[in-house]
């Protein structure tokens, strides 16, 4: 199917990042935000991401206006009634996730893909909420949405050849590289990443290094671009736990077992980056 009506369900940073990416390759995007406040807010946060890129030489002024005349933003949910594709990115919630797409297939034409951007859920589970499973799919992308260039496809059994090959070509078009993947927990990159991440705790709870060892050992080491403890500030604390859970819940690997240290410092709501707060401190000083 042709794709050119895209909607987006979430105005957090991914919902922004994916909503930004349709809208400067082509496609009119509408998203969905829980009030018009936050609508309005993820529209000013991309005009100033896309006034960045003008200071940069990478766009002209012109094309930022064709890009966001290509953009609405609103807290109603029928804005999505006659999407070509909708993409969810709400709360990593399982049944906050089922609600949205049984919602959705009631409001959305028979022939609209309905995907997920979860990391980690079982999307088989949204797809058996509505009347159209083989319309239902993953499309994982990856934080910050604007930069990586990698989409995870993901094929529940139930999805037909139409679909994928349909998702793998919308993001073919926003210029990112897809990779078809098994609808099971973490897929890919979060199956092999997020053992790493955990063990890089374990290595400080443990007192084998300070923090700040483990990232420079990991990033002069392995010439990875940021060390575990940065990345997972990145990610946010209270998304890697969960994410962590999901893993173990499906695999009951030990490995998949969150240390600790991480649920502690989610009780106590040091979450990352978001929160100004997690492994190091981002209102000054670590």
């Amino acid at each position: 199917m042709q794709i050119k009506r895209v909607g987006i369900i979430g105005s957090g940073i991914m919902g922004s990042g994916i909503a930004e990416c349709a809208a400067r390759n082509g496609y009119e995007v509408v998203v969905r935000s829980r009030s018009q406040s936050t609508a309005d807010a993820l529209l000013a946060g991309i005009e100033k991401s896309l006034g960045k890129q003008v200071e940069k030489g990478k766009l002209g002024s012109d094309e930022v206006d064709t890009i966001l005349s290509r953009m609405t933003a609103t807290s109603d949910f029928s804005i999505l009634a006659d999407c070509d594709l909708v993409i969810e990115s709400v709360l990593e919630d399982l049944q906050t996730k089922k609600h949205l797409f049984l919602e959705l297939d009631r409001i959305c034409p028979d022939s609209t893909i309905l995907a997920t951007n979860t990391s980690t859920l079982p999307v088989i589970e949204l797809a058996m909420e509505t009347g159209r499973p083989e319309k239902v799919c993953g499309i994982h992308f990856f934080n910050p949405a604007t930069v990586m260039k990698l989409v995870e496809i993901v094929r529940p059994i139930t999805a037909s050849n139409d679909t994928i090959e349909s998702a793998k070509e919308f993001a073919r078009s926003c210029a990112k590289t897809p990779v078809e993947v098994r609808d099971q927990a973490g897929f890919v990159v979060n199956a092999l990443l997020f053992p790493y991440l955990n063990n890089a705790i374990r290595l400080l709870e443990q007192g084998v290094a300070s923090l700040e060892d483990i990232d420079t050992s990991m990033k002069e080491g392995c010439g990875f671009p940021m060390g575990p403890f940065a990345l997972l500030d990145l990610i946010g604390l209270d998304t890697s736990l969960s994410i962590l859970d999901a893993l173990y819940e499906e695999y009951r690997d030990p490995n998949y077992a969150a240390v600790p240290l991480l649920r502690r410092m989610v009780s106590a709501e040091l979450l990352g980056k978001k929160s100004g707060r997690g492994f190091y401190d981002y209102h000054g000083g670590k």
